[in-house]
């Protein structure tokens, strides 16, 4: 080599470190939207697939697919692979690590699939359902110590059950079906179509310290309201046509903005349910809808965001004015609550939880609550692993208080029919199962 001087050096090469490099650990700040959900439990699912012939779905294949599956759905969905960590110094909560999720497997070859896949009520029925999926009773406080989703497959007599637990303190009904839907993609060898946005920073980057509790149990005895009820789980399917006639009902006097289907369908629950409860004319009875938030931010934040993005907002009137006005009073009630949780008042709830957090009991909303916690837009019919659409799409037994409302769009391919799931006190229950009125019956 040729230096300016006209002489020749010889270039040396001088190794001064080496050091290993590895990808970056796993690691994400839970956002002020997750951290009150640390005190409730693990939001459960259950999809039940019928096998078309008796060669149509063979178990242990069914079940290696779908965990291979799953296994790459983890590494694009990396937060529900963690566990949740306390940092020392601040108190303040994320998720770490790579641990991955529990996959159990169980054969209950004694039930089928149309014992499971009716309106419920029976309680032989709905006690086997709920062996059928993992972690109830299990807290989200347990993230510091068990995987973010247990997943369950069950061999029955003539088809597979998929329950599904995952962590309420890391996402959301909306990230729920966005994470399901991708991986029935992935295991039907299909690219995910919609990648989650997974910087919790976007939503809220304030890091707020938490006095956790000892355990589940010792938070469980602070319950003000005592002991759980007994409740009673059925599920009531509303053809389209019902539903455009509920709707119908209540804009028959509207004079302002017209109510929306789930507003219409809402006040219809609300107003059927305080009946079977036997409300007196001065007991306040609430409804709360567990609203998302994507949109109502400023900005709004895309679909795909990958976390929890609700807030429960809530309206109360007294039983008399609820059942003794008409239909549109009542929807009028949740159209106004829900049109006024705009950004500003996202902001404002936020801000109150960071000055005083606060450890929740899921049973907080009051005894004479309606609550709805799942939507009909959600496709969860749409959750294909390569075998058929399912049958019938359930919740667990955990976070269902008296008056929890879960609503899911009707499994026949009726566009439009929206089954409602909903948890009440056995009396009040056979109640509205015989209430006239509420089923349109008349």
């Amino acid at each position: 080599m040729e230096n300016g001087g006209g002489g020749s050096d010889v270039a040396v090469v001088t190794v001064t470190g080496t050091r290993p490099v590895a990808p970056s650990k796993n690691r994400c700040a839970l956002a002020t939207f997750d951290l009150p959900y640390i005190t409730f439990y693990y939001n459960q699912k259950l999809l039940l697939y019928r096998a078309a012939g008796p060669d149509e779905l063979p178990f242990p294949d069914a079940v290696a697919r779908m965990t291979a599956a799953l296994a790459d759905a983890l590494r694009v969905f990396s937060p529900l692979a963690g566990r949740i960590r306390q940092d020392a110094a601040d108190g303040a909560l994320s998720i770490e690590g790579d641990e991955g999720a529990e996959v159990l497997e169980a054969e209950a070859l004694g039930v089928a699939v149309d014992d499971l896949a009716g309106a419920g009520g029976d309680e032989a029925v709905e006690k086997a359902m709920q062996s059928l999926v993992p972690y109830t009773g299990v807290m989200n406080l347990e993230g510091l110590r068990r995987p973010l989703l247990a997943v369950q497959f069950t061999k029955l007599r003539d088809g597979l059950a998929v329950g599904c637990a995952f962590n309420h303190a890391v996402l959301d009904g909306t990230s729920t079906w966005h994470f399901m839907s991708s991986w029935a993609e992935l295991c039907r060898n299909v690219r995910v179509s919609l990648p989650p946005v997974l910087d919790r920073s976007l939503a809220r980057s304030v890091r707020v310290r938490l006095d956790l509790p000892e355990s589940a149990e010792a938070h469980e005895k602070t319950d003000p309201n005592g002991p759980k009820k007994a409740l009673v789980a059925r599920v009531f399917s509303f053809p389209a046509a019902t539903v455009a006639r509920i709707k119908a009902a209540a804009n028959a006097a509207a004079t302002a903005r017209p109510f929306s289907t789930f507003q219409a369908l809402g006040a219809h629950i609300w107003r059927a349910v305080s009946r079977a409860r036997g409300l007196g004319p001065a007991d306040i009875t609430a409804f709360a809808v567990f609203a998302d938030c994507r949109a109502r931010l400023d900005p709004p934040l895309p679909p795909a965001y990958f976390g929890n993005l609700i807030q429960a907002v809530f309206t109360g009137v007294p039983a008399g004015m609820l059942l003794g006005g008409p239909p549109e009073l009542a929807a009028g009630l949740l159209q106004k609550a829900i049109g006024e949780h705009d950004a500003a008042a996202v902001n404002r709830r936020l801000q109150e939880y960071e000055a005083a957090p606060k450890l929740f009991h899921y049973s907080d909303a009051g005894p004479n609550c309606v609550a709805v916690g799942s939507s009909p837009r959600f496709k969860v019919y749409d959750v294909d692993f390569g075998f058929g659409r399912p049958e019938r799409v359930r919740s667990g037994a955990n976070n269902k208080f008296d008056g929890m409302v879960y609503l899911y769009p009707g499994r026949g391919g009726d566009d439009g029919a929206i089954d409602v799931e909903l948890a009440l006190q056995p009396e009040p229950m056979h109640r509205l199962q015989n209430d006239a009125e509420f089923l349109l019956t008349v």
